[in-house]
């Protein structure tokens, strides 16, 4: 699996709808402004996390997004295959992507069984984790002091 920058700024943007968690719709420009992401790129992001069921939106003047239900019911696992398609490393481990290999024994191919184990790991945390996760960490991490070992340089 790899999160690409659709990915991130889709679970950035949950993370950011989920801290204000309610019935009020949340405009399009504050997400964009608060996460640093591009206005036009997080439109269409969030239209597909609507189709999704994650998110839902009003439009006109006073038009905006909410989460579709509460954060502790969407798992990270569920928004990441919608938005970037398997979690497995490998074609031939996907669950529900996959995609036959080259390996001339593939039952009894080393690689195919160490990255089945990955893609259990990686499926079984991010399966675990919600979108409440995600808010309650950045509010923690929001909290806690910056030590310059925290920077990557």
């Amino acid at each position: 699996m790899k999160l690409t920058v659709r990915g991130e700024y889709a679970l950035r943007a949950l993370t950011n709808l989920g801290r204000r968690y309610g019935p009020h719709v949340i405009r399009i420009q504050e997400v964009s402004d608060v996460e640093g992401i591009p206005k036009r790129f997080l439109e269409q992001i969030l239209n597909d996390l609507r189709t999704g069921g994650f998110v839902e939106s009003r439009r006109g003047v006073a038009g905006g997004y909410r989460l579709a239900k509460s954060p502790e019911r969407i798992p990270l696992a569920a928004v990441i295959r919608h938005i970037e398609g398997a979690l497995a490393p490998i074609g031939c481990v996907s669950e529900n992507y996959y995609k036959k290999c080259n390996c001339p024994d593939e039952p009894r191919c080393a690689l195919r069984s160490v990255m089945k184990e990955v893609r259990d790991a990686v499926a079984g945390m991010l399966e675990s984790l919600t979108v409440a996760d995600l808010v309650q960490r950045s509010t923690r991490l929001r909290s806690e002091p910056i030590s310059p070992a925290d920077y990557h340089i």
